[in-house]
């Protein structure tokens, strides 16, 4: 479980390359993966609808600079924000192979 120490360090600066992010490579941390999907599928989903921050925020609930901060990968996300933007989106975040066993 993620947690403790383990969140000390925000998912960007788990990477080798920290300035890559949303492409850096997090193979040896699978959590901050995760999170890099996440960020990178909510940068594009924002992208493609011409969507800013503050209207997300106001559409999902969600502060602007949480959300900046996923985007950033400066936060760890909750399963809470998660789901209240994609609700607001209507749209999947959670990568589909996130769960899948290795």
């Amino acid at each position: 479980m993620v947690g403790g120490h383990a969140r000390s360090a925000a998912p960007r600066d788990l990477a080798d390359d920290p300035q890559a992010w949303p492409h850096a490579d997090l193979a040896a941390h699978p959590a901050a993966a995760v999170v890099q999907q996440i960020a990178a599928t909510l940068a594009a989903v924002l992208a493609e609808r011409r969507l800013s921050l503050r209207g997300l925020a106001t559409a999902s609930g969600v502060n602007r600079q949480s959300i900046a901060d996923l985007l950033a990968g400066r936060s760890w996300p909750d399963v809470a924000t998660i789901a209240l933007l994609e609700t607001a989106l209507a749209a999947r975040l959670w990568p589909d192979n996130a769960s899948a066993p290795r």
